[in-house]
């Protein structure tokens, strides 16, 4: 991004009647994003939008709109309870990591009143042993509700869910709770493929073997099990990691989730993702500006710091900090090592003369809890500030 950008951005904030840490989100860079995603996206494919990497509303019904689906994956029950009053009937939600089933019983005795979505039939829970299949088995027939499961397989991560060799009895055992259990698919999450070492494993490799073991367990439902299967039968997996793999590859997959990519943290700054924009950002006004770079039992050093590092010349002090981010700008921003790291005012030294009131732009490395530590998100078209989007609840 531009100088220019963060400097139109620095004016329409200071043009409100607040300042405070803001989660901007420009939606110039989201829609871009989001025609990425799309762009030649198998026909054949479902797309399922990953909710704790975009945990808004607003956002999420953003998103739904443009991309026209309505899958949905979760992986917090709050978020969970808050979606169900927002989602039509045709809204379709799979769990991303097993619940406690405690948990599971919670939200169903707990439910919002909801016009059209019906959080029996359009959930979908993960199971990743056969303790927690049957644990959810007593749990629907103590509601007296038929639950939909998804299994959860290790298609070479290793962070748990069914290997090959216990699917078998698993789905044996899912045979015998039919009656209570329905039989949604499969859910294969393989973010290893792109981040292994390539002295290790090139991610061609690492995607053809992924792509082998979940075709295997697919060919085990239908072959042995064919009673437990429908053609509605959901076979998900992949993510912004390896988004693109399965667009271009021959994926068995018939479902992809997505999140993090249209909104591109630092961390998704990856080679399969360069066709992304940034589109999440911190903006936060300085408080103080002071001459010269103080540090507490060293104060003699401040003249010699600042003429052996210019930038070290001037400290700014911001409204908040220690956010899991990067300085983006100005573009030399750093923060002072040696004052140490605050989350109530950050000293900041850059080469910049900037003034109390201007603002320091920073870049979260991840969406999922960051945007969370901000009361709302602050849309932005054209470097304009748009009416806010909430947050979802998280608790």
């Amino acid at each position: 991004m531009t100088m220019e950008y963060f400097e139109t951005l620095t004016q329409s904030l200071q043009a409100q009647n607040r300042a405070l840490p803001t989660l901007l989100i420009d939606l110039d860079n989201l829609d871009q994003n989001i025609a990425a995603v799309l762009a030649n996206f198998p026909k054949q494919k479902g797309l399922r939008w990953v909710v704790k990497s975009l945990p808004s509303p607003e956002l999420l019904h953003y998103i739904m709109k443009r991309s026209q689906t309505e899958r949905l994956m979760v992986f917090h029950q709050p978020f969970l309870t808050a979606l169900v009053p927002l989602l039509s009937e045709t809204a379709d939600v799979l769990l991303g990591k097993p619940m406690p089933v405690t948990t599971a019983e919670y939200f169903y005795t707990n439910l919002p009143e909801t016009a059209t979505f019906n959080a029996v039939s359009q959930v979908q829970w993960l199971i990743d042993t056969e303790e927690r299949l049957i644990a959810y088995a007593n749990l629907a027939e103590k509601l007296g509700q038929k639950l939909r499961v998804s299994l959860e397989i290790d298609i070479g991560l290793h962070r748990g869910g069914f290997s090959f060799k216990a699917l078998f009895s698993a789905l044996h055992t899912l045979q015998s709770y039919q009656h209570c259990l329905e039989f949604s698919g499969f859910m294969g999450y393989d973010p290893h493929v792109v981040k292994l070492p390539k002295i290790l494993r090139s991610a061609s490799k690492a995607f053809s073997m992924a792509n082998t073991e979940y075709k295997r367990c697919i060919d085990l439902v239908t072959s042995q099990f064919p009673e437990l299967c429908n053609s509605e039968l959901v076979f998900n997996g992949g993510g912004s990691p390896t988004l693109e793999l399965h667009k271009t590859g021959h994926t068995v997959l018939n479902e992809i989730a997505v999140g993090s990519c249209i909104l591109k943290p630092s961390t998704f700054d990856i080679p399969s993702l360069t066709a992304y924009q940034p589109a999440c950002f911190i903006a936060t006004p300085i408080l103080k500006k002071l001459n010269g770079t103080r540090i507490p039992a060293i104060e003699f050093l401040s003249g010699l710091m600042g003429f052996l590092k210019k930038k070290l010349g001037r400290s700014y002090f911001i409204y908040g900090g220690y956010w899991k981010a990067n300085y983006c700008y100005p573009p030399d921003a750093t923060e002072n090592g040696l004052f140490g790291a605050s989350t109530n005012q950050s000293l900041v030294n850059t080469t910049s003369d900037l003034a109390v009131g201007d603002y320091v732009f920073l870049r979260p490395s991840q969406s999922e809890f960051v945007l969370l530590q901000f009361g709302q998100l602050q849309p932005v078209r054209n470097q304009l500030l748009q009416a806010p989007w909430n947050l979802l609840k998280n608790y």
